[in-house]
Parts: structure tokens; sequence; C-alpha cells
């Protein structure tokens, strides 16, 4: 199914550093731009504990270093006619700044010096924050990584780079800096989108510039024994608790009637695709409980995921559903539209029919690995999908070693899904540590 690369594509993307190198945004890349709004966009932060405090000065320099190695990062998003594009980006910066209380917060395309990535420190912790118009957390990881490499063998350490970890001195491979959707989808028919309107939760919206964090830390061991207990994956356990903690949710509100609820969950199409790209590879799949047919305990929810998770998470499902998206870029039609009327048309869609598609978000980046030599200076990371378009709660979830973390990000004030996600873990025996940017926390 894998198709080569041209020579012309390799000649385009090894060009890193000339200003007539610019790449179109990817697939999944074209929406992101259009959602921009004053009060939101589309980031995600990712995080690195080391087990000692971060030096700033060596954190600039290891980011200076760092940062060539990943054109498709250190670049600026420009307008044309009928698309957006990325050109190289050779302003001073970015800068390494002292972290905030409220991450994610909106980047604006002129700010920043047009950068479209930020980091942070905090202690001993050091933070990626980037536009998903420039990649997804497969790429974004590879680059924290990196940068975390150089930072420690600037700080005397002996580092081999391998997984997530570049080498800095070789060019990047045309694969990294490719649309890999469009080389997958090559399905025959193009299955539908789920079209229902789900259960939203509702809540007090905070003000402008306000995320609220909550995290939860826990054993793996203690997750997979749980996990097992209930012959499911740890995704798939810890999806059925978030769809237990929204149907809990829904039973405490007032309703004329239930409602389906939803969990858009992104898929890295790399498990399934071969493809190194750093850039966008993901598509969105959709387990759901409908309470309309009835009550559900914990165990059948737990079954209805599993089975959705066999059923619809397998190359052929997936190919289908690139294809489907991909037919967008193929169409004569929409390409010589201009781009304000895309952008209408696609915002109009997504807030009126896609957003309302899913109840929450849930991201599971997996089981990290980092080169051997790197593992004792590391504690944990962790992931958060950032602001949630509308007003609910996101949930990303992370492992390293032994610890897992759980990480909820939300726009509102109320913190009853994340109260009855947390209870039923400690329900089945789970032991939690929360933290959090609030100071009420999770009761």
């Amino acid at each position: 199914m894998s198709k080569k690369i041209s020579k012309k594509q390799v000649n385009i993307s090894a060009g890193r550093g000339k200003k007539d190198v610019w790449y179109k945004l990817d697939l999944s890349a074209t929406v992101y731009p259009t959602l921009q709004r004053r009060d939101f966009s589309s980031v995600y932060r990712l995080s690195v504990l080391l087990k000692e405090p971060v030096d700033p000065v060596l954190l600039q320099k290891a980011l200076d270093r760092t940062l060539p190695r990943f054109p498709t990062y250190k670049v600026a998003i420009r307008k044309g006619l009928f698309w957006r594009y990325l050109e190289p980006n050779s302003r001073p910066g970015p800068f390494v700044q002292e972290d905030i209380k409220n991450p994610c917060m909106p980047m604006p395309f002129k700010g920043n010096n047009r950068y479209l990535i930020r980091i942070y420190y905090y202690g001993c912790r050091i933070s990626l924050e980037a536009h998903h118009c420039l990649g997804d957390g497969t790429g974004g990881m590879s680059l924290l990584q990196t940068l975390t490499a150089v930072y420690l063998e600037l700080s005397g350490h002996i580092i081999t780079p391998s997984g997530f970890v570049l080498k800095l001195d070789e060019e990047p491979d045309p694969e990294e800096l490719e649309d890999a959707y469009m080389r997958y989808a090559t399905a025959k028919v193009k299955p539908p989108r789920p079209s229902e309107k789900t259960y939203r939760v509702r809540g007090t919206k905070e003000p402008f510039y306000t995320l609220n964090i909550v995290d939860g830390i826990m054993s793996v061991s203690e997750v997979m024994a749980v996990s097992k207990k209930y012959k499911a994956t740890i995704t798939e356990y810890l999806n059925a608790v978030l769809l237990y903690a929204l149907l809990q949710k829904q039973n405490e509100d007032f309703h004329l009637r239930l409602k389906p609820v939803r969990i858009a969950m992104p898929v890295n199409l790399r498990r399934f695709f071969p493809s190194k790209t750093l850039r966008n590879f993901i598509t969105m799949v959709y387990p759901s409980i409908d309470p309309r047919l009835g009550e559900y305990s914990f165990d059948e929810i737990v079954t209805q995921v599993h089975n959705f998770m066999r059923y619809y998470i397998n190359q052929k499902f997936l190919c289908g559903d690139i294809t489907t998206n991909a037919a967008t870029k193929h169409n004569f039609l929409i390409r010589i539209v201009p781009l304000f009327i895309k952008d209408l048309v696609v915002r109009t869609f997504y807030t009126r029919v896609q957003d309302k598609n899913s109840s929450a978000g849930l991201t599971n980046m997996g089981a990290l690995t980092v080169p051997e030599d790197m593992k004792p200076y590391i504690d944990r990371f962790d992931i958060y999908m950032g602001q949630p378009f509308s007003s609910r709660t996101n949930c990303a979830i992370i492992s390293f070693e032994d610890i897992l973390t759980v990480n909820f990000a939300s726009s509102i004030a109320e913190t009853d899904v994340e109260r009855h996600f947390f209870r039923r873990l400690v329900q089945d025996g789970i032991h939690v540590k929360i933290e959090s940017n609030r100071a009420d926390s999770v009761h």
C-alpha cells in the first residue's frame, strides 16, 4: 500500500533554510486555522518532568540547536487566495519563557515573531505548546524529546538518539515532512460521518484566558490489572470510565430527554500505515453509549467499548475514513473556491454539526519510550489537549515507566465529570494522586 516519495518531493524537503521552500498544510491542518478565534486556538501541550531543576539559559541554547532539525515547526503560517501554507521563519526566537498558570492560551498567528510553538520551564518541568496546524502529538513529542536530549547533553550527559529523539546532524527524511493522508487515502468508498447530536456538558464558562487543569497520577500496573479484570486494554477501560462519568453527569442534569454520550478519540494512523511524518496523521473514532436503549452497568459499558474498538480500529476502516476526509482536497470545485468562502463553510459546519457530534474528547499517547540513557533523568510526561472549542472538558492520557497520568483540561468551572471519573477509578481499587491549577481541585 505504501508509495515511494518522488525525487521532486525529496529535493523540496531537503532544502531547509531556503527562502523559497514552503509547505502545504496537511489534510487535518487545513481545518485548525479556520477555527481560530480571539479566545480560541487549536493548541496542545506536552510536558516532561525532569529530576533536576531546569536551567533556562541551557534550555534556550538547546532550543536554538534543535529547532532547525524540525523545518515544519520552524515556520510561520501564511494566507493565499485559495489555501493557507507554512513558510520558513528566520525571525529571532522562539524564546523560552517561565511557565504560566493557564496553559494552551490562544496563539495569534502574528504574535511571538510568528512562531507557532512556545517553550516553557518551571522547576523541573519543560513544556512545549504547539499549534495543531504544525502536527499532532507524535510530531510534538519528537520535538520535545529531542529538545530534552540536547538540553541533557549540554548539561554534561551523553544521550544516544533513538525513537522520538532525532539526530541533529541528519537532514530530515522526506517522509517526516509529507502529508501522509494523501498517500494512503486509497479506499474505493467514503464512509459517512456520525451526525446525531449528543449530550453536551453544561457548566459555568470560565473567564477569557482561563483553562482549568486537573491531573490524576497513578500506577500503570494498577490500571493494567483492573483493565485485565474487565478483559479490556487500558485505553478501552479508560474510555469506558469517561463514558460512565458523562452518563452520570447527564443523569444529574435537568433534561427533557436523554441523548447519546459519545467520545471523540484520535487514532494515531502510524500504527496502521507506515509513515515517519512529523505532521498530522490522525483520524477520529467515536465510542459511544446510547442511554435511550436502557440503563447500562459499568461492565456493559466496558464490553461495548471493547467491541467498538475491535470493530472500527483496523486498517480497512481507517483507510475509508481518511479517504472520506481527502475527498475535499481532490474536488476541483472546492479547490478553486476562495479561502474566505472555504473558511465560512468549514467554520459553520464545525460549529453546527461536527462539534456537536461528541460529548468530550479523549486522547491516549500510550506508553512512551525514551533512549535508555535518558531514563535516569526523567520522572514523567504530561499531555493536554488544550482549550475545548466549546464549553466542555477534554481528557488526555500518557504513561512512562510505571507512571500513568490522566490530564483533564476544561473551560468550565464545574468538575463533575472529573469527579465521577476519578471516583470510578478509586472504586476499582486504583490509587490516584490529584494535582490541579485550581484552588478547589476535585472533591
